[in-house]
């Protein structure tokens, strides 16, 4: 079943930039999306991600830059002239209208006939498995229920692109889970394309084909999952990443991508050069990957432990101050003192001054 547009093949923007004031909110995203990806824009409060959304949507317009759907410009269109489906953070349900008459709502408005506003809503209740719950009020269904309603409005339209902006935050933990799972089997089955907007990166991890990161209105760096997850271009991608630890240094030694760097520790930090320009680096290590070892080169106190079913994580002061983070097998006591190490092919290293 594919409901998207028959002639879509793919959404191009370029150089898609929005400025409020003298603050550019956006500057010049420029991207190729494909018919059938899943792309997540993927970042902090204040990246400009739903900027791009709504910029998308035509909810906002754009300062410079264009955006094409094939070989037509579509910036110029009004939103309701574009065919997007959106799925908004809170549902955005009508509370007094039943669930059909939700996701038959944007088809009314937009004059499509009776009996085909009937075959739509049908379709997209069964996409997203509410069949039985047509009558119902919003008030009645469960927080993911009510998402899934929200979802088969967006594409009772039969959107070539279906647009969703941290659809999942309103949910409990489980929900958000079996709602993931949810959300790719709906854009498989649809055959448009989908951009969904996020500050999680397990999210995007599990879900996108395709992530693009975005930082103060620029794209960082765009990759899939195992790009982003394995090899962060950049030190300020990694931190967003999960490499937690950050950790100033010299580097000693190089020889092609194999470096070591002198952190003030007992040893140097062997790793791989990423974005290395000059001397001055930052090593970045996942916690899961920071581990005590009988000759790691970081002797630290332990400060903080917490059990996690698969081992411990906990906290650790180094001599100048800095705080680690780590895992353990072991239920390690505060104020333990405390050796870690990282494979280097797991240690990343950046020129300084690119986190935070």
């Amino acid at each position: 079943m594919a409901i998207a547009s028959a002639g879509f093949r793919e959404l191009r923007l370029d150089g898609m930039s929005r400025n409020f004031g003298a603050h550019n909110a956006l500057k010049e995203i420029s991207l190729t999306v494909q018919r059938g990806e899943f792309i997540a824009l993927l970042g902090p409060s204040g990246c400009g991600k739903s900027t791009a959304l709504n910029c998308l949507a035509g909810l906002l317009s754009l300062s410079d830059g264009a955006i094409w759907l094939d070989e037509k410009r579509i910036d110029t269109l009004k939103p309701e002239e574009r065919g997007f489906g959106m799925v908004f953070q809170n549902y955005a349900l009508f509370p007094h209208m039943s669930v059909r008459r939700n996701v038959g709502f944007g088809l009314q408005m937009s004059g499509v006939p009776k009996a085909e506003i009937e075959r739509r809503v049908d379709e997209a209740l069964n996409v997203v498995r509410l069949t039985s719950q047509g009558a119902k009020l919003p008030g009645q269904l469960s927080g993911g229920q009510q998402q899934r309603v929200a979802i088969a409005r967006a594409i009772a339209v039969e959107p070539p692109l279906v647009l969703m902006d941290e659809p999942l935050s309103n949910l409990d933990a489980k929900l958000r889970l079996e709602m993931r799972a949810e959300i790719r089997r709906i854009h498989r089955l649809l055959g448009s394309a989908t951009i969904y907007v996020t500050h999680d990166q397990d999210e995007a991890l599990s879900l996108a084909d395709r992530i693009v990161v975005l930082r103060d209105g620029e794209v960082r760096q765009i990759g899939t999952p195992q790009d982003l997850y394995r090899r962060p271009l950049h030190a300020d991608v990694a931190e967003f990443m999960g490499f937690r630890n950050a950790i100033q240094g010299r580097l000693v030694r190089r020889e092609g991508e194999e470096v070591e760097v002198d952190c003030g520790f007992a040893g140097a930090i062997r790793g791989q050069a990423v974005d290395v320009a000059g001397d001055r680096v930052v090593v970045a290590i996942r916690p899961a990957d920071l581990v005590p070892m009988a000759d790691g080169p970081i002797h630290a106190e332990v400060t903080g432990l917490e059990y996690r079913g698969e081992g411990y994580y906990g906290t650790a002061t180094e001599p100048g101050g800095a705080e680690l983070y780590f895992r353990t097998d072991a239920p390690l006591g505060v104020g333990a003192a405390v050796q870690l190490g990282a494979p280097a092919e797991r240690t990343l290293v950046y020129a300084a001054g690119g986190v935070g």
